[in-house]
């Protein structure tokens, strides 16, 4: 009997030690998991921060050309609909993503650029495409040591305002009556000044075409910028 109790101790011994091998695999396989996992959401997070970027950007050089088209008869509306952004805001997506340790990317670049602008009326998108400088890492799984993080992320920058303006009275060429500013040097009576009807502002909003160094501060409550699932 004491034999037999060796006998089978030493044919458990061997399925033990698969047992224990697989379960280390299968935890070491989780953890590689894992790494990938964490590997995707910074590339995620450098993405979506790069596309953010270059949508602020982009909002924040809109001040010249908006506030233009403002002078002009219709302007806003040729405005919204054919203004073109190009690579505005491209070179800020770059800078972001290089500080998440990663750069833009695409795998097909004819198909799937860097970053690159689809235009619209009242709303236009940038989509990013990036790549993390670091791999997922060494693991179980042998490919995970060269394989990088890669991630896209789509920023929008969204007209809040109704295109209809007011305009507020101007001035007659040498009064000082209307807006309260009379005459510039050139002896020209002062513009009118638009008003904007615009999400949060119920009394409008005005814009003043005449002062472009103050497009940072309206810049917000006219064009809303943010992520949306592409």
């Amino acid at each position: 009997m004491i034999k037999e109790s060796r006998d089978d101790r030493g044919q458990a011994f061997p399925i033990y030690i698969v047992m224990v091998a697989g379960l280390l695999f299968l935890a070491f396989a989780f953890f590689a998991v894992g790494q990938a996992s964490a590997t995707r959401n910074g590339a995620q997070g450098a993405a979506d921060a790069a596309a953010l970027a270059a949508a602020q950007e982009a909002r924040d050089d809109l001040g010249v050309p908006f506030l233009a088209a403002l002078r002009e008869p219709n302007g806003l509306n040729e405005f919204l609909a054919h203004h073109r952004y190009f690579d505005a805001g491209c070179w800020k997506a770059r800078r972001l993503a290089f500080a998440n340790d990663s750069h833009l990317h695409s795998d097909d670049p004819f198909r799937r650029p860097l970053c690159g602008w689809d235009e619209g009326f009242l709303r236009d998108r940038v989509t990013v495409s990036v790549e993390t400088d670091y791999t997922v890492g060494s693991s179980v799984i042998p490919s995970t040591k060269t394989t990088h993080g890669n991630a896209t992320a789509t920023a929008v920058i969204e007209f809040r305002c109704s295109p209809k303006l007011k305009d507020a009275p101007s001035a007659d060429p040498g009064s000082d009556e209307g807006n309260g500013k009379g005459n510039d040097e050139g002896g020209k009576p002062d513009l009118p000044i638009p008003t904007l009807f615009c999400d949060g502002w119920p009394g409008g909003l005005e814009i003043d075409p005449a002062h472009p160094e103050l497009w940072k501060s309206v810049a917000k409550a006219i064009f809303a910028v943010h992520l949306i699932d592409d």
